[in-house]
């Protein structure tokens, strides 16, 4: 196995390459083959295994690195970009000098600032090459009612997809939650009305409420967190779900010919997110824990312990056009194909479906007019 060169001693930046081992230019990673191969001499290389001290994805104390307290192997830096348009901050090798920025095709040129990050911990590798993206891509856009067809041409012959590691993070945690709230019970009873003048018997419901409290329990398992900017978070959201009982130890072979993002919501904030979508899972379990036809939750009180946490790597094929004067962006889940983007719209082809409208309305109303007219 051919291992990446890194940075010399007193350099904390990995430079990600891995030539191969019969003409040296660069492997990439080929998601068909889950094997590291070479473009110019077409040599196939293996990822080793990991060993049996990292089969496991090693999770890391929430508290422990807000403090300040992770070991130094946990901590890398990379040298990247930071896009001054969308704030994308993607990592380049040392041989990058200028390029355009993959979240939204602003022309840019590399600085040479590192970020300073938590390692990732887990990685998910890319299954779909950038053909099969493509055409997932492509596909959907055929699908959209009054998309510009010359986008999905443009989209099908334009420049290459760039394939993205998305950062994320993951938190584990346990809790344990006292309530407040009411239960109700729905009952029915008879009323005499009168309706049309006629007086009619029709069942009122009607809700009876008591007051109750009690305690719930749970234990959360990869609540995942969308640790990047640069995109809509209704893209990234549109994605999931995400495989991550398929997560690999990370190992940087699997980055060969890639680009990945460093994170840009912080560790706290993030944690932040993930409460909250605890606490909505919280109160649906505080909720059929109350019981009874009908609920109030007047008061819930979380106690939230052993917090832990991984920072983790999720593959996204993007694309950025400009046609006509507009940026379109769109994203392909880098396992499943599933497709999320800027829904565009071709003005000449509402106005023709508008027009056709109008066409049909104006020949249905001439046809009733008749009809009525020789009655």
């Amino acid at each position: 196995m051919t291992e990446g060169t890194q940075a010399p001693a007193g350099g904390a930046v990995d430079e990600h390459r891995f030539p191969c081992d019969q003409c040296g230019a660069d492997y990439r990673f080929d998601p068909d083959k889950g094997q590291l191969v070479c473009d110019h001499c077409g040599h196939v290389d293996e990822i080793a295994q990991a060993g049996p001290w990292e089969a496991t994805i090693r999770e890391l104390d929430f508290e422990t690195a807000l403090a300040g307290g992770l070991a130094t192997e946990e901590i890398e830096e990379t040298r990247v970009l930071s896009c001054p348009n969308c704030g994308a901050q993607v990592e380049f090798d040392e041989a990058t000098h200028a390029t355009a920025c993959p979240f939204c095709d602003t022309p840019v040129v590399t600085g040479t600032g590192t970020h300073r990050h938590i390692k990732p911990r887990g990685v998910l590798p890319f299954a779909l090459d950038e053909r099969a993206a493509r055409n997932a891509m492509t596909d959907w856009l055929g699908r959209l009612w009054f998309a510009p067809g010359g986008l999905r041409e443009y989209a099908r012959k334009g420049r290459k997809m760039q394939g993205i590691y998305v950062p994320y993070w993951t938190f584990d945690a346990d809790t344990r939650s006292r309530y407040r709230g009411e239960r109700g019970t729905v009952y029915y009873e008879t009323r005499t009305v009168t309706r049309n003048g006629k007086r009619q018997q029709v069942r009122v419901a009607k809700v009876r409420w008591a007051s109750v409290s009690g305690r719930v329990a749970r234990a959360f398992d990869d609540v995942l967190v969308l640790a990047s900017r640069s995109l809509p978070k209704a893209y990234t959201d549109g994605l999931e779900p995400w495989d991550l009982a398929a997560l690999e130890p990370y190992r940087p072979e699997f980055l060969a010919g890639f680009r990945a993002e460093g994170y840009q919501v912080e560790l706290e904030e993030g944690f932040v997110e993930a409460r909250t979508r605890m606490d909505a899972v919280i109160a649906r379990d505080v909720r059929f824990d109350i019981g009874g036809d009908r609920q109030r939750i007047h008061d819930i009180d979380t106690d939230v312990d052993d917090v832990t946490f991984k920072h983790i790597l999720l593959p996204v094929w993007l694309a950025a056009y400009k046609y006509r004067g507009k940026t379109y962006r769109f994203v392909v889940n880098g396992r499943t194909g599933k497709v999320q983007g800027e829904r565009p719209w071709s003005a000449w082809k509402i106005a023709i479906a508008v027009a056709l409208g109008l066409i049909v309305a104006g020949a249905v109303g001439y046809f009733m007019a008749m009809n009525q007219g020789g009655v």
